[in-house]
């Protein structure tokens, strides 16, 4: 399977990591990912296993006691992983955003309160935009932070947080009109605050619940979860950064990692389900022979390496501009909105060449079946990715007067 999405112009060091995460993949993930999967189980060994390796640290700098190492390396560590079990990935990738979100814009102390901890895998970090009444539109947020002495009071509900009840520390988006006049742009008025909490369920510390896990078609063994705020304190030193009203360029700048990270998440899924495809299609025995060798197996298996190939091209092209310090929310858009599509096409046809042994819960592509139709509303729809793609496009194109 190495044939496909191979990365050009990488570090021995690179290759060391990736090849030391390939083979936890294969020999930890994969023979379990199933079985575990369909009882919901929350995979600790493996995590376990994640935090000896440092993948937790992977991009927090090493004064911070992390690994220090590139956007590039994360994303093809999450591509590895992905192939793996999708659900793995998305432990890591919550915890990274509010990693990253910390790096670039959190204090000095917030800094040393919490990267190191975070590096080593004992404080383990979600994020929190959405709300039962939103997904998309993050400029109607309704939860709220009312300044009380050298306190913060926050109430409202936040809805789909990865990791919510495993986490330690949660990011979450509020309004705070506090400093802001009335009639300032909603975006302008919002603001992260760093929220420390104890891992579990229910009343995870005062005015701060955890109701439980919400029940998911796919992308299982990960908590999904609600969070409650009501009269929940919080002192002002975890604003994010220390200034209020900078949440949502806070919380943008994170999501914008994250789709790089979504990308690469497709692009895992869809090598999984192509190995899956192309060695079915070479057991599996119809009118005398293998049905790889008929045409119109074969036909659909070159269509499947061509977007896998593609898909983990523009994945690696976001993550290097990301990289290189340029800003990369057209090429972030185009990689997450064209491997999600791809990743549901490719997993698609290696259910379609399974027949109905793909409909069997003994065969791996079920599980894929089910997990791929998250990747195309995470970390923004297809349509707001394409809404992201085209202002950017006429920005880049626009016509002079």
């Amino acid at each position: 399977m190495a044939r496909l999405a191979q990365t050009a112009g990488l570090t021995d060091i690179q290759q060391e990591i990736l090849s030391t995460v390939r083979d936890f993949v294969d020999k930890e993930i994969i023979p379990v990912a199933t079985e575990l999967e369909h009882r919901d189980e929350y995979p600790q060994q493996i995590v376990d296993g994640l935090k000896e390796l440092g993948l937790f640290g992977l991009m927090i700098p090493e004064e911070y006691g992390g690994l220090g190492e590139s956007l590039l390396t994360y994303a093809l560590c999450v591509e590895e992983i992905a192939r793996g079990w999708m659900s793995v990935s998305g432990i890591i990738n919550t915890h990274f955003i509010v990693a990253y979100m910390l790096k670039q814009h959190g204090t000095r102390e917030q800094k040393e309160h919490f990267l190191p901890r975070m590096a080593a895998g004992d404080i383990r970090g979600a994020f929190s935009m959405s709300e039962p009444g939103l997904g998309s539109d993050v400029s109607a947020i309704t939860s709220k932070a009312v300044k009380d002495g050298d306190d913060y009071v926050l109430n409202g509900q936040k809805m789909w947080l990865t990791n919510g009840g495993t986490s330690s520390l949660v990011a979450v988006l509020v309004r705070s009109d506090e400093g802001h006049p009335e009639g300032t742009a909603p975006h302008k008025s919002m603001t992260t605050f760093l929220v420390e909490k104890e891992p579990g369920f229910g009343e995870v510390r005062p005015g701060l619940t955890i109701p439980g896990k919400i029940d998911k078609m796919g992308y299982k063994g990960v908590d999904t979860t609600e969070l409650i705020m009501d009269g929940l304190r919080v002192s002002a030193d975890r604003v994010l950064g220390g200034t209020t009203g900078r949440g949502f360029y806070q919380m943008m700048d994170g999501v914008e990692v994250g789709r790089v990270n979504v990308a690469a998440r497709g692009c895992g899924v869809a090598q999984r389900a192509f190995e899956l495809g192309v060695s079915y299609a070479q057991q599996r025995h119809t009118f005398g022979k293998a049905i790889a060798q008929h045409q119109a197996i074969q036909f659909k298996l070159a269509e499947m390496a061509t977007k896998v190939e593609a898909a983990h091209a523009m994945m690696v092209n976001a993550a290097r501009k990301k990289d290189s310090g340029e800003r990369n929310d057209l090429e972030a858009g185009m990689a997450k909105y064209l491997a999600s599509e791809y990743c549901k096409e490719v997993v698609e046809d290696a259910f379609r060449i399974h027949g109905g042994y793909g409909f069997s819960k003994e065969y791996e592509i079920e599980r894929l079946y089910r997990e791929a139709p998250m990747l195309l509303i995470g970390e923004g729809t297809a349509e707001i990715q394409k809404m992201i793609i085209g202002r950017r496009l006429l920005e880049e194109y626009r016509l002079q007067s």
